[in-house]
């Protein structure tokens, strides 16, 4: 059995190290990096543990100490999985159900600065703004009534916008079995099974394949919801002549690429074929346009001023690419305000939609930022080609 794709432990004491750093750059006592089931990233990066059900956080001093912050019930479950040993169970982390574990022995936000150092800080930099909620505020709020509590989430994109090789293979291998999922899928699709059916189709290639989830809710869903650049699969049943979108992609390690392709059962209609067409060019022009050394932001602008050339603006509503890494959706974004420059290794989704009143698309791929010229493909780009399913 060949070796399983995964980041080395090593890699994660690295990782807590460069943390600490710039958490002293930063002029910060300490960095609370905080994470959720759903965007579990910043704690995964740093210690391994994906939170389940409950919440999970992980604090770095200055000096590259660090802490792991659980719900009461994962101090097992992170000591198996978690590459930090330091682990403090803690109520601020309990899961949404509210529990209130009378009698259960927990730790405090000031037990677990206390570990790594940390006493009395008075500025506390909380990364994973978004996942920080109401009863982690007021833990560190109570515990420190003293301290300037800042957003700091900029130290979590510095470490993880460009990747380590171990990360690009994780990436690779993420695609690679997504377009075999995806190949699993066209091979299924017939009008009369529902979205989800076809989805199930999906997921079973990719656990089958050594995924230890899909990458994302998959995409599998038809006609005029694909109109829009966020659905779900439903019970709806796909018939003869839908646009359908399949978006796949296997999560290794946590990383968590996808491959996207619109497809039609049956023949395209001249105008469903010249708009995806016309996707396909703008999707390949995006590698193109992204080089190291160019300002994010000016690939924006050259692709819009594009499409506005060719008169498809009305069809636009986002581009050309997100970030990628351990969330299929993470930053940095690419939009016409990114005043970052493209380094080699940066990894992104070349993220192509496009849609009028009755059907969208949407080609994606992985992209990874070359040391020179165009940006590169990271899967292999199977079926790129107008799919049109016989049936």
């Amino acid at each position: 059995m060949p070796e399983r794709v995964m980041i080395p432990k090593s890699e994660y004491s690295e990782r807590v190290a460069r943390a600490g750093k710039l958490t002293a750059e930063a002029g910060l006592d300490v960095l609370v990096a905080n994470a959720n089931e759903a965007d579990y990233a910043n704690v995964r990066y740093l210690s391994a543990f994906w939170p389940l059900f409950e919440m999970g956080g992980v604090a770095v001093s200055p000096g590259g100490e660090a802490a792991l912050m659980v719900g009461p019930e994962s101090e097992n479950f992170a000591g198996e999985v978690g590459t930090i040993d330091n682990i403090h169970p803690m109520p601020e982390y309990r899961e949404t159900a509210d529990p209130e574990y009378p009698g259960v022995p927990v730790s405090s936000y000031e037990d677990a600065f206390k570990s790594i150092g940390v006493i009395n800080p008075q500025r506390i930099g909380v990364a994973g703004y978004l996942c920080t909620n109401m009863a982690m505020y007021e833990g560190l709020k109570n515990s420190f009534p003293n301290a300037e509590i800042v957003k700091a989430d900029d130290i979590m994109t510095t470490l993880r916008s460009v990747k380590s090789p171990a990360e690009i293979a994780c990436l690779r291998e993420g695609l690679r079995i997504g377009e075999l999922a995806m190949e699993a899928m066209l091979n299924a699709v017939k009008p009369g099974m529902t979205e989800l059916q076809l989805a199930g189709v999906a997921i079973e290639t990719l656990y089958a394949n050594g995924a230890e989830c899909e990458a994302h809710t998959v995409y599998s869903f038809g006609g005029y919801k694909t109109c829009s650049a966020i659905a779900r699969s439903t019970h709806r049943v796909l018939e003869k002549g839908d646009i359908v979108q399949i978006n796949i992609g296997g999560k290794i390690d946590g990383y968590s690429p996808s491959v996207g392709r619109p497809i039609c059962l049956g023949k395209m209609t001249d105008e469903q074929k010249a708009l995806i067409e016309y996707g396909k060019e703008m999707h390949y022009k995006t590698y193109d346009l992204v080089r190291a050394g160019t300002v994010a932001k000016e690939v924006v602008e050259k692709y819009e001023e594009i499409v506005k050339a060719d008169g498809k603006m009305g069809f636009y509503l986002y581009g050309p690419c997100h970030g990628l890494g351990l969330i299929e959706v993470e930053k940095p974004w690419m939009e016409s305000i990114s005043e970052y420059v493209l380094q080699p290794n940066m990894t992104f989704q070349a993220d192509t939609f496009f849609y009028t009143d009755t059907f969208g698309l949407r080609w994606e791929n992985g992209l990874r930022v070359s040391e020179s010229g165009p940006a590169e493909m990271m899967n292999s780009g199977k079926r790129m080609e107008i799919i049109e399913i016989d049936c």
